[in-house]
């Protein structure tokens, strides 16, 4: 039998029979005021804010406002099934924690990258582990316990470089590799000049970096004894402007399922499909990269469409078990989540991410349960209409 994720909330109220309140928010408001508490203004900015006046990271919030679910009723819905097949992997849920690339600094060990591997543990969430991160990718993994991980690539403009970090997440255990298109320049963030904070400047999240052979074969000293050397090299080499001619080499660095995150565009999406990628990431960064842009679950139908049939991942936007029932009935395949989770992180470490995951997925299933959906198979687009 599926697992019922509604049940979480029978828990809370048996806990409140005893007198025990959650200690960690209900809901996204109060997660968010509380996360910006426990954070530094500088770190807060830089995960809270987005690109230009953020209209863009506004709007993939409020854009799910414009679909409504149509309840079905008699269906059934008593037993809800929310598992699927993914890249040849069986997961328990469509849910996925997207890659945040300050996410290790969001604990207050500062090793939040792990914290984030031991949630997908206990929830069996998969984790999408960013290339930006305070601990090694193959120490990150070693948590992942049975749950699958895959690896984001940021692709450096050293040939050499991508290729070990590839090989070292296939090595690792990571079961795909997700390539992010839109980040090989910085879009233009208010928040974060404004405290003129640029983490990885700093020095921080470059471990995968200074622990790659590649990287410190091309450094005049190790980083342990020139930290600034290994930021600048790392500043000079970081970004890689890809374009179509690269995809047949990227494709060629994996047998892992390819993955290539940032795609709205129905062409772009129909090209990679037939330069043999395995999946399509439709998202906008979370409107963190480009300000004036659609909202991403505006472009979802056309990129679901293109992709005749290949898996598509989505994010941005996402608050609740609501919008993660909407994506999934206008086609995405699996839904990912970033600031709630690293709110959650903030506020109650590993406990706090534990907690929004099995509260957006409650609220999904109690979704599921009460509208008449009981399997992700009937959450088709004719369960929304446009209000």
């Amino acid at each position: 039998m599926a697992q019922q994720f509604g049940d979480y909330q029978l828990e809370i109220y048996l806990g409140g029979l005893g007198g025990v309140v959650p200690e960690l928010p209900m809901s996204f408001a109060e997660l968010a005021a509380r996360a910006e508490a426990a954070m530094s203004p500088g770190l807060w900015s830089y995960v809270a804010g987005g690109a230009g006046d953020e209209h863009t990271q506004r709007a993939n919030v409020t854009a799910f406002e414009q679909w409504g679910l149509m309840p079905r009723m008699l269906t059934g819905a008593a037993q809800r099934d929310l598992s699927l097949e993914l890249f040849g992997l069986r997961l328990a849920t469509p849910l996925f924690m997207a890659p945040v690339g300050v996410v290790g600094l969001c604990a207050q060990d500062g090793h939040g990258d792990l914290a984030v591997a031991r949630a997908a543990a206990r929830t069996g969430v998969p984790m999408v582990a960013s290339t930006l991160s305070q601990d090694p990718m193959e120490v990150v993994a070693k948590e992942f316990g049975a749950t699958p991980g895959f690896f984001q690539l940021y692709t450096p403009a050293d040939r050499a470089l991508a290729e070990s970090l590839v090989h070292r997440a296939e090595a690792a255990g990571f079961r795909g590799i997700v390539v992010t298109l839109d980040t090989w320049v910085t879009g233009w963030r208010p928040r974060d000049l404004s405290t003129a904070n640029f983490p990885q400047l700093r020095g921080h999240c470059l471990t995968n970096y200074t622990s790659d052979p590649v990287f410190r074969r091309s450094l005049a000293q190790p980083p342990e004894q020139d930290p600034a050397a290994a930021v600048r090299h790392w500043a000079g080499t970081f970004a890689n402007p890809l374009s179509w001619a690269d995809l047949p080499w990227l494709r060629s660095l994996t047998s892992l399922p390819l993955i290539l995150k940032g795609l709205s565009h129905p062409e772009d999406v129909r090209r990679a499909k037939d330069a043999g990628v395995d999946g399509i990431y439709c998202s906008n960064h979370g409107g963190r990269q480009a300000n004036g842009g659609l909202p991403a679950i505006e472009t979802l139908p056309d990129v679901v469409a293109a992709a005749d049939g290949l898996p598509v991942l989505f994010d941005s936007g996402i608050r609740s078990g609501a919008e993660i029932v909407k994506a999934l009935a206008l086609g995405a395949t699996a839904v990912g989540i970033g600031r709630p989770y690293v709110y959650g992180l903030a506020v109650g470490g590993e406990d706090g991410i534990v907690h929004v995951l099995r509260s957006l997925l409650a609220e999904t299933d109690l979704l599921m349960a009460i509208d008449g959906y009981p399997t992700l198979a009937d959450l088709t687009p004719t369960a929304l209409r446009r209000r």
